[in-house]
């Protein structure tokens, strides 16, 4: 059993984070070539589970830039591109394979739930990503 963020980071390909944490839990030397990070925990001012080192060097994606800047958990300079314009084809999205990637969301679930399915049905169409098991 793992029982840390880093330990977490060190052996997963996709971490989500979704804490209350207000000091970052990961930071760029924790992380590895490649990973995608969920940070849901990124919702209101003061809460950070991501150190600024690790958002200045990911791709950082964000449902709402308005919201997100409006609300005050990322600075304008942190976030790269929305969802929705990775999924318009307005942004490539991550481009290197090596590069790192964070998804921060700070809408409703039922937004996330729905770009996810789009994302899920663009991925099957274009025959990119790879199935995993998640009952076992």
């Amino acid at each position: 059993m793992l029982g840390s963020a880093k330990e977490i980071a060190s052996a997963a390909d996709i971490v989500l984070l979704s804490t209350w944490s207000r000091t970052p839990l990961l930071s760029l030397a924790d992380t590895r070539q490649g990973q995608h990070l969920t940070s849901l925990g990124a919702d209101e001012p003061g809460k950070r589970e991501l150190a600024p080192d690790l958002l200045d060097s990911a791709l950082v994606v964000v449902d709402d830039r308005q919201l997100v800047e409006a609300v005050g958990v990322l600075a304008s300079t942190d976030i790269d591109t929305t969802l929705g314009d990775v999924l318009r084809g307005d942004h490539p999205g991550r481009v290197d394979a090596g590069a790192c990637s964070v998804y921060a969301p700070v809408g409703m679930p039922w937004q996330d739930l729905a770009l996810a399915w789009l994302a899920y049905e663009r991925a099957e169409r274009d025959g990119v990503g790879r199935r995993v098991d998640l009952l076992g």
